[in-house]
């Protein structure tokens, strides 16, 4: 099993690149977000999925750990195969997926290239209380803060405007909660501007 490659980057192709291991260039396939920040020439670490099938052998492969590890999570989720995981990798980072698989937000990764609104469902049904949030830059830990919001007036005021509710409940957490609501709200919409 090959858990991570060092190389340099000889060359890019749509959202795959070629990494040079020693003289033996491997096809490695990445997500968006990873492809621009690779350039050519580039010595670089991929941490690396690897997928046999009779037909093809495919590499998969991210620069940290912390996505590759939810790539195997939505793997495991029944009818999402390799292609469909970087495909809904690719429509936000790691972060606002799972933002949006914690508050139940099915349509994001319905945005995916190849899910539909049932396979999307399903993602957020069986990941729900798998994704394991990581605390914000503040440290605090936005699963706990938004469980905490959540039953909030002031939260479900700001998703009915249309924000996500970890954006909701980011800009909420440091307002007085003994404000009235519509204080509470216009303070985290001008916060959010």
């Amino acid at each position: 099993m090959i858990a991570s490659l060092s190389g340099i980057i000889s060359s890019k192709d749509l959202d795959l690149v070629i990494l040079d291991v020693g003289g033996v260039g491997y096809g490695v396939l990445v997500i968006a977000e990873d492809y621009g920040r690779l350039n050519e020439k580039q010595t670089v670490t991929l941490y690396i999925y690897e997928y046999i099938r009779e037909q093809a052998h495919d590499l998969y492969g991210f620069l940290n750990r912390e996505t590759k590890a939810f790539f195997e999570q939505l793997l495991a989720v029944n009818g999402v195969g390799p292609k469909m995981a970087l495909a809904i990798l690719n429509t936000g980072s790691v972060e606002t997926l799972r933002e949006a698989i914690a508050s139940g937000d099915a349509a994001i990764i319905a945005h995916a290239s190849g899910v539909g609104k049932r396979l999307a469902e399903r993602v957020v049904v069986d990941l729900k209380d798998k994704v394991g949030l990581i605390g914000d830059s503040t440290g605090i830990g936005l699963m706990k803060t938004s469980s905490k919001l959540l039953g909030d007036e002031a939260v479900a005021a700001l998703i009915a405007l249309g924000y996500s509710s970890a954006d909701a409940a980011r800009s909420l957490q440091s307002i007085d909660k003994t404000l009235p609501i519509e204080t509470r709200v216009t303070e985290a919409l001008k916060r959010m501007s």
